[in-house]
């Protein structure tokens, strides 16, 4: 199923060498104007095949402390934003994609326990 705890990169990585590829980088500097607020829960939303993976994992790879994507960004809209070095690379990111994690559990019980055991074991 994959790693939970600060995963790597190479998702985003992967859609920036993508020809269809659009910046969408402006969602992190919302994201990152909120970080300590009340309005911190975020939810992204986008309808069925319109790159909610994709902004899930260029969340990751931007939020992330497991690696450096400071080249990643560099060209984005992001990285002209003042924010950009402040949070860049500095936190401990869980990755859940749903459908694979429920794909492979059959109830609350099993969440709980992959949960436990996945992230649990990567700190």
């Amino acid at each position: 199923m994959g790693l939970y705890l600060n995963p790597s990169n190479e998702g985003f990585e992967e859609s920036l060498r993508s020809k269809i590829y659009v910046d969408k980088s402006g969602i992190i500097a919302y994201a990152n104007e909120v970080i300590g607020t009340k309005q911190k829960y975020i939810c992204i939303s986008r309808p069925r095949r319109f790159g909610k993976t994709m902004a899930a994992e260029m969340l990751t790879a931007y939020y992330c402390c497991g690696f450096d994507s400071s080249d990643m960004f560099a060209n984005l809209k992001i990285s002209r934003v003042p924010s950009y070095s402040k949070h860049l690379n500095k936190y401990n990111v869980i990755f859940l994609n749903m459908q694979e994690f429920l794909s492979e559990s059959h109830n609350i019980k099993d969440m709980l326990e992959i949960i436990k055991d996945r992230v649990v074991n990567d700190i």
